[in-house]
């Protein structure tokens, strides 16, 4: 009998093996406490040493929706109503701040925290995790002062608000795939992090967060109906007609965006364990 057969018949595993994806998301439930507290402190330390504390989290998409809004509606020669335009705007910043953030925090989750990887026995799957969540809490006191602008740009509560509840759940889940997406491929190659903000800022400027697709692209129809299947888009269009009351170019956009949400979570929990052996190692 070999070393390695004798270790498995007397229930000994080996160090840092991968174990089955059951028991992977198993363990990576058990410490969703770990993961909501790491969440809530590096939160708290990113603002404790700013005077204006939380009111950062308010101000700096407030003043990049203006910034934006004012030289984007200088540029187009038609954005319609000023105050539905900055609305608009608003919105799209707002919740693309939120993919934005999750992509970039989310690539360094595993590379930032190296002493923490090597050192302890956990799956690793709770860091980008972690850092996905820390960004929706970031998130939750601008949508409140959104809620807040809306009805003076004229927009004012109705019933449809609470659906931007689910849509930030679903929102959420597609960015934790993307983040644990992310946080691999940068394990394997590091310079992927020098481009992550040039990858971001392309997608901002392409999906449709400071212009209204159907009014630039008029004259093509087909670049409309690509864009419904983007799904950023889906997101910020979803979020304007519940918060504006827009009328959707596809009313199944719930759907493609569900369906969207949950693939891209699926891949990139087995992309993200499948490679769990190898992080502290690389």
């Amino acid at each position: 009998m070999s070393l390695a057969e004798y270790a498995a018949r007397s229930g000994l595993h080996r160090v840092g093996a991968r174990p089955s994806l059951g028991s992977y998301l198993k363990q990576t439930w058990e410490r969703r406490d770990f993961i909501v507290a790491m969440a809530q402190s590096r939160l708290r330390a990113q603002l404790e040493g700013n005077r204006l504390g939380i009111g950062w989290l308010l101000l700096q998409p407030v003043l990049n929706a203006a910034i934006y809004g004012l030289i984007f509606g200088v540029l187009q020669k038609d954005v319609g109503s000023p105050l539905t335009y900055a609305a608009h705007v608003v919105i799209g910043v707002f919740l693309f701040g939120f993919f934005s953030s999750s992509l970039i925090r989310g690539a360094k989750s595993i590379t930032g925290n190296q002493n923490l990887v090597q050192s302890l026995a956990f799956p690793r799957l709770t860091l980008p995790l972690a850092e996905v969540v820390q960004q929706l809490l970031a998130l939750l006191p601008s949508i409140a002062l959104l809620l807040v602008i809306l009805p003076f740009l004229g927009h004012w509560p109705t019933l449809e608000w609470l659906l931007i509840i689910p849509l930030l759940a679903l929102f959420a889940l597609f960015n934790a795939g993307i983040a644990m997406i992310a946080a691999r491929l940068t394990v394997h190659v590091r310079d992927l992090t020098q481009l992550l903000p040039f990858i971001s800022r392309i997608l901002f400027y392409t999906s449709g967060v400071l212009f209204d697709v159907s009014r630039v692209f008029v004259k093509y129809p087909w670049a409309v109906r690509l864009f419904d299947f983007h799904p950023i888009y889906q997101v910020l269009q979803l979020g304007r007609s519940l918060l504006m009351g827009e009328q959707l170019t596809d009313q199944n956009y719930w759907w493609y965006f569900s369906a969207w949400a949950v693939l891209t979570f699926a891949v990139g929990l087995v992309f993200f364990w499948s490679a769990e052996e190898r992080y502290g190692r690389d």
